[in-house]
C-alpha cells in the first residue's frame, strides 16, 4: 500500500497550532483583560499563562525528540512513557475535552455571524448556525485532511491581515495616561486569568497530528515553540497597542472594540470568524486520531481504530467526535463545559510536564536530541495544578476524579504494550538511591529491621511458616523465600530467570521467591546465607522449621556453626500441624537470665505480632523463671520497664523456682499446654552438645503447640536479667 501524504512543520504543526492560540479570546476578550488588569497586570498574565505553555511545550519537544512518534499525539506521548493506565486515561479525557471544545468554538462563531448578518441570537438560532457549521467542518474533514489544512492557510491569511488592520487603525478613545495597574472595581486578577488562560492551550492541536507528519521528531518541537513564541509576541504587542490607543473603561466595556478601531472592520470580523472556525477544524482533525490511536491500543472499542483510504483517515473515530461536539451544542451550557475542559487541558499539559521530568530523571534511556533542563517539567507541572487550584477547585476535583476512575479502570482492565514505561525506572532510581543512603550509614545497635531468608520446604503447612516469617518481618521487613532442587547429578544451574518464583500467595504476602538447584541440602543454605543480598539490604535472619530427626547429622551441625559464625538471627518454628496457632490470640514469651540477647528479639518480635491484623487481638504473656529466690517486685518492675514500650497489655508472670528447680522445659510444658504461639531463646552451647538439645526440644515439641525458637545476633543489646548480684 502506497504510503498516504504526510505533512511539514509548517502544514502540520505551526499552523493548526497557532491558529487555536490567536483565537476568540484574542479577539473578544484581550482588550478586556488589559482594562481591569492594566498593562503590567495584563503581561504578568500573559507571561504566566505562556508559562505553563513553554514549559509544556520543551517538555513534549524533547520526549518527542527522544521517542519514536506515532499517531495521538499528546495520548502516544504519555502511553509510551508513563504507561498505559496514565497515558489512556488523560488520552480519553483529553479526547471528550477536544470535542467538547468544538462546540465552544463553533458556538463562539455562530454568535459573531448571527449578529454582523442580524440572523436571530436566541439560544436556538445559534443551535442552528452552530450545528450548520459543524456538519460544514466535518464534511470537509471527510473529504480530505489536506484540504482541511490547506483551507487553514487562508484562515491564517485572514488572522494575518485583520492584525494588520488592527494596528494600523485609529482610535478615538486614547487614554490621556496609560493604565499600567488595574483600576478601581476592576474584576480580581484571579478571574481575568481564568478568562484569558483558554487563549493558550491550544499549541498541542499540532501534535495531535503527529502519526500524519513526514518527521515527528523534528517538526514537533519546531512548529510547537514557533507557534508559541509567536503567540507570545502578538499577545504581548496587542497588549500593549490598546493600552496606548484605548482607556480602561472603554476596553472594559466593550468586547467589539478591535472592529470600532481598525483599518477595515470587515477584515477583523474575517479573522474572528476564522480563529473560531480554524480552532474548531483542529479539534476536528485532532480529536478523531486520539481515539483512533487509543482504539488500536486496545484501549477503546476497536471498531474506532479503522480508517480509510491510503491514510488511514479515522472516520469512525470522526463521525464520534460529531455526536459529541453536537451534544455540547445542543446543551448550550458553555460556562459550565468551558470550566470543564480546561481543567482536562491542564491536567493533560500537567501530566506532560511530569512525563518529562521523570523521564529525564529517572530513565537512563532517555536520550534526547532537543535537550532542556530537567527543573523545567517539575516548574510546568507545579503551574499546572496551582492554577488549576486557584481558577476553579472544584472543577480540578472533578477532572482529577474522573481521570483518577478513569486510571483504575485501565489497570484493571491491564492493557498491556511492548514498551517500559517510566514508572520502572522511577521505582529503580528511587531503590538505588535509596540502597546507597543506607549503606553510607553505619551499622549501630538498634531496632531490628528484618531481612530474612526463609527456608520453608514443600509440605502442607508451608503457608503457615510463610505468614509467621511475614509476620515477624514487619511493615518494611524483606523476606525470601528459597525453595532448594536437590540435584546431585551436578547438571546446569537454573537460569536467572528460571529462579524468579512467583505466586499469588507470595503476591499476596509481599514474599520474594527464589528457587536454585543444590547438590546438598545444608551446603545450599550456608551458600546462600554467605552470598545472598547486596549493600544496604543485607540478610539478617534465617528462618526454617525445626530439624526434627537431625540431631545426629553432623551436615546440619555444620552448618549450624557456620550460620552462628555469620552472626545471623537464627528462628526456627515447629508447628503444630493440629492445633496450628490457635485462635491467633495467645503469645507466650519465655524468659531466664541467660536470655539478655535473646529477649531483646522477642521484644521486636513482639512489635511486629501485634501490628499484624490476624494477631490484633492477642494476649502477650511473658514468663520468667526466677531460680534464685529475688524478690518478685524487683523482677516484676524491671521487667515492666523493659515491655512498656509494646503499649499493649503484657501480663508478666514471674515462676519461683529457687527450691523446686524443676527443669526449664518442664515448666514450658505446664504453663504453655495451650498457647497459640510459644517463643523461646536458644541458650548458648557447645556444638558437641547439639544432640542432646534437639532431642530435649523435641520432646517439649510433642507436649505443647506451635513453638518459635529464636537465636538473636550480637547486633542485639545485652538485657540485664541477672537479679542474683543485686
Amino acid at each position: 500500500m502506497a504510503e498516504g501524504k504526510k505533512f511539514g512543520t509548517f502544514e502540520g504543526v505551526f499552523t493548526p497550532s497557532i491558529l487555536t492560540i490567536l483565537g476568540v479570546i484574542m479577539y473578544m476578550r484581550l482588550g478586556w483583560v488589559v482594562g481591569n488588569a492594566g498593562l503590567l497586570g495584563a503581561i504578568i498574565i500573559i507571561v504566566l499563562a505562556h508559562v505553563i505553555a513553554v514549559t509544556t511545550g520543551l517538555s513534549v519537544s524533547s520526549i518527542a525528540t527522544d521517542k519514536k512518534i506515532g499517531a495521538g499525539g499528546i495520548y502516544y506521548v504519555l502511553s509510551r512513557s508513563m504507561g498505559i493506565p496514565i497515558g489512556g486515561s488523560i488520552g480519553i479525557a483529553l479526547y471528550v475535552g477536544t470535542s467538547l471544545s468544538i462546540a465552544l468554538y463553533l458556538i463562539g462563531f455562530a454568535e459573531s455571524f448571527n449578529d454582523y448578518f442580524g440572523f436571530g441570537t436566541a439560544i436556538n438560532d445559534i443551535r442552528l448556525t452552530g450545528t450548520l457549521a459543524l456538519v460544514s467542518l466535518t464534511i470537509l474533514a471527510l473529504i480530505s485532511t489536506s484540504l482541511a489544512l490547506k483551507t487553514q492557510f487562508l484562515i491564517l491569511s485572514a488572522i494575518i491581515i485583520s492584525l494588520i488592520a488592527i494596528f494600523f487603525g485609529t482610535s478615538n478613545f486614547e487614554p490621556q495616561t496609560v493604565q499600567l495597574l488595574a483600576p478601581e472595581h476592576a474584576v480580581s486578577m484571579e478571574v481575568v486569568f481564568a478568562i484569558f488562560f483558554p487563549a493558550v492551550t491550544g499549541f498541542t492541536a499540532g501534535i495531535a497530528m503527529s502519526g500524519d507528519l513526514k518527521d515527528p521528531k523534528s517538526s514537533i518541537p519546531k512548529g510547537t515553540l514557533m507557534a508559541i513564541g509567536v503567540g507570545l509576541v502578538v499577545y504581548i504587542s496587542l497588549a500593549v497597542f490598546l493600552a496606548n490607543k484605548v482607556n480602561s473603561e472603554v476596553l472594559i466595556s466593550d468586547y467589539n472594540i478591535l472592529m470600532k478601531i481598525a483599518l477595515f472592520s470587515p477584515a477583523v470580523v474575517a479573522g474572528i470568524w476564522g480563529a473560531t472556525l480554524s480552532s474548531a477544524i483542529g479539534g476536528i482533525l485532532g480529536g478523531p486520531r486520539i481515539l483512533q490511536a487509543m482504539s488500536i491500543d486496545k484501549i477503546t472499542p476497536k471498531i474506532f481504530g479503522k480508517g480509510n483510504g491510503k491514510n488511514n483517515e479515522p472516520v469512525n473515530a470522526l463521525l464520534l467526535v460529531f455526536i459529541i461536539a453536537q451534544a455540547g451544542i445542543l446543551i448550550g451550557e458553555l460556562d459550565v463545559i468551558a470550566r470543564v475542559v480546561s481543567m482536562f487541558y491542564l491536567t493533560a499539559y500537567g501530566f506532560i510536564n511530569i512525563s518529562y521530568f521523570l523521564e529525564s530523571w529517572a530513565n537512563p534511556d532517555f536520550q534526547p536530541s532537543f535537550k532542556i533542563k530537567r527543573w523545567i517539567g517539575l516548574l510546568g507541572f507545579m503551574a499546572c495544578f496551582g492554577v488549576m487550584f486557584k481558577l476553579d477547585t472544584l472543577a480540578m476535583m472533578g477532572a482529577l476524579i474522573v481521570i483518577g476512575g478513569l486510571y483504575f479502570w485501565l489497570q484493571r482492565k491491564e492493557v498491556k504494550l511492548q514498551t517500559n514505561d517510566v514508572w520502572q525506572s522511577v521505582w529503580e532510581n528511587v531503590v538505588n538511591k535509596g540502597l546507597k543512603k543506607i549503606d553510607d550509614q553505619e551499622v549501630e545497635k538498634s531496632n531490628w529491621n528484618p531481612n530474612i531468608i526463609l527456608f520453608s520446604g514443600q509440605s502442607d503447612h508451608q503457608s503457615y511458616l510463610l505468614q509467621l516469617g511475614k509476620t515477624v518481618s514487619g511493615r518494611t521487613g524483606i523476606v525470601t523465600n528459597f525453595k532448594l532442587i536437590l540435584d546431585t547429578s551436578n547438571l546446569q544451574p537454573l537460569k536467572k530467570s528460571e529462579q524468579i518464583v512467583k505466586s499469588e500467595e507470595f503476591k499476596e504476602l509481599g514474599i520474594f521467591g527464589r528457587q536454585i538447584k543444590v547438590s546438598n541440602i545444608y551446603d545450599g543454605i550456608t551458600t546462600i546465607a554467605s552470598a545472598f543480598g547486596f549493600s544496604g539490604v543485607e540478610p539478617n535472619t534465617i528462618m526454617m522449621g525445626w530439624p526434627k530427626g537431625l540431631e545426629n547429622s553432623k551436615e546440619y551441625s555444620k552448618m549450624t556453626q557456620t550460620l552462628l559464625y555469620l552472626d545471623y538471627n537464627l528462628l526456627y518454628l515447629d508447628f503444630d500441624k493440629k492445633a496450628k496457632f490457635g485462635n491467633y490470640d495467645t503469645v507466650d514469651f519465655w524468659w531466664r537470665e541467660t536470655d539478655s540477647k535473646n529477649a531483646e528479639m522477642m521484644l521486636n518480635i513482639a512489635r511486629f505480632i501485634i501490628a499484624s491484623p490476624r494477631w490484633n487481638n492477642t494476649s502477650i504473656r511473658v514468663l520468667f523463671v526466677n531460680n534464685n529466690n529475688v524478690d518478685k517486685a524487683l523482677i516484676h518492675a524491671k521487667i515492666y520497664k523493659l515491655v512498656e514500650d509494646l503499649r499493649v497489655n503484657v501480663e508478666i508472670i514471674i515462676i519461683n523456682n529457687a527450691v523446686e528447680q524443676k527443669p526449664f522445659y518442664n515448666l514450658i510444658e505446664e504453663k504453655s499446654k495451650a498457647t497459640g504461639l510459644t517463643i523461646i531463646g536458644i541458650p548458648n552451647y557447645q556444638i558437641e552438645k547439639q544432640a542432646e538439645f534437639v532431642l530435649r526440644t523435641n520432646h517439649l515439641f510433642e507436649t505443647i503447640g506451635s513453638t518459635l525458637l529464636v537465636k538473636a545476633s550480637n547486633n542485639f543489646n545485652v538485657l540485664d536479667l541477672d537479679f542474683v548480684n543485686r
